[in-house]
């Protein structure tokens, strides 16, 4: 079971170049690929957490994607992590 959940784990990380990448673009307002591999956390956060931009559409649509895929994320590495 725990092999079985590893690779999902593994599978649904796959995607989160891209939902990171579409959210720090917005956040950080660039279109450069280098916005990928900054370590810039602090906007990121307070953006994923809050409402930074509350009149643009894209950037709620794109948070609350990203904020979804988190969850789902967390909850199935927790679960990895609690099976013996």
């Amino acid at each position: 079971m725990k092999t079985v959940l590893l690779i999902i784990l593994f599978i649904w990380g796959i995607p989160s170049t891209y939902f990171r990448s579409k959210f720090r673009k917005i956040v950080y307002n660039t279109n450069d690929w280098k916005i990928n591999i900054k370590p810039l956390f602090k906007k990121e956060l307070l953006a994923l957490f809050g409402n930074i931009f509350p009149d643009n559409k894209e950037y709620i649509k794109t948070r609350n994607y990203y904020r979804i895929y988190l969850i789902v994320y967390s909850i199935i590495f927790l679960i990895y992590f609690s099976i013996d």
